[in-house]
């Protein structure tokens, strides 16, 4: 895949999802569906979105057992998203037992990414309550390159990572950056960010931008924006 701009569509509702994409006209945004919509809606939103022809992340973290997580993963194998991911905090044994559940009989498979440190996670939060005291770069590369051994596509992490992330586990090694604001907007709850055009520049294969986006005036304006600063077009 190429580098692209994925739409949290953090909507609670079916019909506040499809009015949204419907704004877009014959453009067909990467989007990501995370836990709140795929929790109120199920498989059947991930159906209608991809009939619409929009690529799809699907964005539920799993984080259990090997075995637990191998079975969720052959499950959600048949939804054709196009990205799944895990917590790379399960470790080796269950993202391997991920990418097997993921994998079809033909061999074909989504994308497999972990997610390392969230991006509402500082350093004193990863020292004073997860009890890390490895600094913050530390803890995802290590992270980042246990999910590189394990055979999985690449990570999410902070776009403040994403070139180290590159530099120790390759450049085919994707980064997928949460964490995105405008340099005139609203931070929000996020603590580790960067302008959409930093990220480019940065190591992001793909950017996650949501309330920028979702909550603008103008969301298709907004998108472009996005896409005008992180893909220079």
């Amino acid at each position: 895949m190429n580098k692209d701009v994925i739409i949290a569509l953090d909507f609670p509702t079916k019909d506040e999802t499809l009015a949204f994409l419907d704004q877009f006209q014959g453009r067909k945004p990467f989007v990501k569906i995370g836990m709140e919509l795929f929790y109120a809606e199920g498989p059947a939103i991930i159906r209608e979105i991809k009939a619409r022809g929009h690529k799809i992340f699907l964005d539920l973290k799993l984080h259990d057992i090997p075995n637990t997580v191998k079975r969720a993963m052959s499950v959600l194998s048949h939804l054709d998203v196009d990205m799944v991911n895990v917590h790379a905090a399960g470790a080796s044994t269950m993202m391997k037992g991920a990418l097997e559940g993921l994998t079809k009989a033909d061999g074909t498979r989504p994308l497999l990414i972990a997610v390392t440190q969230l991006t509402s996670t500082d350093a004193e939060t990863l020292k004073n309550e997860l009890l890390i005291d490895v600094p913050m770069d530390e803890t995802v590369m290590r992270y980042a390159k246990n999910a590189a051994d394990s055979g999985l596509d690449g990570v999410v992490c902070s776009p403040l990572e994403a070139r180290k992330v590159k530099d120790t586990c390759g450049e085919s090694f994707l980064t997928v950056t949460p964490g995105i604001r405008f340099a005139d907007g609203d931070v929000g709850d996020q603590k580790r960010i960067m302008t959409p055009e930093r990220a480019g520049q940065s190591g992001s294969d793909f950017i996650v931008v949501g309330r920028p986006i979702t909550q603008a005036a103008d969301p298709v304006a907004a998108y472009e924006r996005c896409c005008k600063e992180f893909l220079g077009q």
